[in-house]
């Protein structure tokens, strides 16, 4: 019978060398983006430290290079979390744990709905306008660090969420589904929405500039045109009005670069018929 010591250097460990390889692998994850399995490439090209730690060459090694090939999309910077899940579980299951292959598969489907939730209102609708906000306003006066303060920025903060987060995920194992449980996930997933709404809303109000030059009256050398009168009643009316418009049009299904098109003609035809400035 083995010693406890015996089993414990027996027993197959993923290391900081696998996690860091995990890490560098995991910037290029969408470079294998597919329309068919989407990232599915990426994260199985991700896990491939971790399993050739754990597996011998062999049918247990290429069950598990199969069994992340499925079908999988979420937010990038938050697969993380979900690869450092994976490699616990593996981990546990190459060392003879009760998991199996549909336990993993369950709990990459599982998490991956929810942190795409968090991952899109939260980066790309708060964390990256911001950013870029920040970045355009100074590249206006002509500075070259505008762009550079938004590329800098937000690699900083996209490698950052990758590195801590595998590490948490492999740390935390399955305790981070019941981490995500309850009602914790749909509280997170809310504020980050409305705090990427209330962002945007800014920004369509800072950024959104429409004019209309048309005269309606001119007294006493006092000219007041139809943008006076709408900046008296609610300054960036027209610049909502056409936020919501196109916010609907996006609802209805309609082809993005198709409104993009639209709204450059619009400004085009407006500016050469003298209705926009």
């Amino acid at each position: 019978m083995l010693s406890k010591q015996e089993i414990n250097k027996r027993k197959k460990t993923i290391t900081n060398k696998e996690l860091t390889n995990m890490y560098i692998r995991s910037w290029f994850l969408l470079g294998s983006f597919n329309f068919e399995r989407v990232q599915n490439m990426g994260f199985c090209f991700v896990m491939i430290p971790a399993i050739r730690k754990l597996y011998a060459a062999g049918k247990e090694r290429n069950e598990a290079l199969e069994r992340h090939m499925e079908w999988f999309n979420t937010h990038p910077w938050l697969t993380a979390p979900i690869l450092g899940v994976a490699t616990a579980m593996e981990e546990e299951k190459a060392n003879g744990g009760d998991v199996d292959g549909t336990a993993i598969a369950a709990m990459k489907i599982g998490l991956m709905g929810p942190l795409a939730g968090i991952g899109d209102p939260l980066f790309w609708g708060t964390v990256r306008p911001v950013l870029a906000a920040l970045g355009a306003g100074i590249a206006m006066t002509g500075s070259v660090l505008g762009p550079l303060i938004f590329f800098i920025s937000i690699n900083i903060i996209r490698l950052a969420c990758k590195w801590y987060l595998l590490r948490y995920g492999y740390l935390k194992g399955n305790e981070i589904i019941q981490d995500m449980a309850g009602d914790r996930i749909k509280k997170l997933t809310r504020g980050a929405a409305i705090t990427g709404l209330f962002t945007m809303g800014a920004l369509v109000s800072k950024w959104t500039t429409i004019d209309v030059p048309i005269v309606v009256t001119k007294i006493k050398g006092k000219t007041t045109t139809v943008q006076n009168i709408l900046d008296s009643v609610m300054p960036g009316m027209l610049a909502l009005v056409l936020t919501l418009f196109v916010s609907w049009l996006l609802k209805k299904g309609v082809n993005p670069l198709l409104i993009i098109i639209f709204i450059f003609g619009i400004g085009i035809l407006g500016k050469w018929w003298g209705f926009l400035k």
